[in-house]
């Protein structure tokens, strides 16, 4: 059975940082691409940022290029997102999720944790 928990979720004030951890277990971990997405209220789940299994490609969405560092320990089975200057609209649920290929859409993912709030005040 696939789990995701994702976890380092809360309440921070704009400008600040969180990092948000998701640990793995019951898939190929180490080959299967890693990603986040988030889902504010009212609005469409949007992609935030994926990693491939080697490590070598990482993309973001323009809106947190710059900000967030996506990143993955394979002997871990953990992906971690760094989240730097943030800003009240970054406010939101987040997940990660697992593919079996690199991709943006959030159709092409097979698994998903469960969330973790972000909420950032102004």
């Amino acid at each position: 059975q696939v789990q995701l928990v994702e976890s380092g979720g809360g309440l921070v004030q704009a400008g600040g940082s969180l990092r948000l951890s998701c640990a793995a277990s019951g898939l190929t971990f180490s080959s299967s691409t890693m990603g986040w997405f988030r889902q504010a209220p009212g609005k469409e789940r949007e992609f935030v940022a994926a990693i491939s299994w080697s490590v070598i490609t990482t993309y973001y969405a323009d809106s947190v290029k710059g900000r967030f560092t996506i990143s993955r320990d394979n002997a871990k089975n953990t992906v971690y997102l760094q989240m730097n200057s943030l800003k009240p609209e970054d406010t939101a649920v987040y997940y990660c999720a697992a593919a079996a290929s690199f991709a943006r859409s959030p159709r092409a993912y097979d698994y998903w944790g469960q969330g973790t709030q972000v909420t950032v005040s102004s």
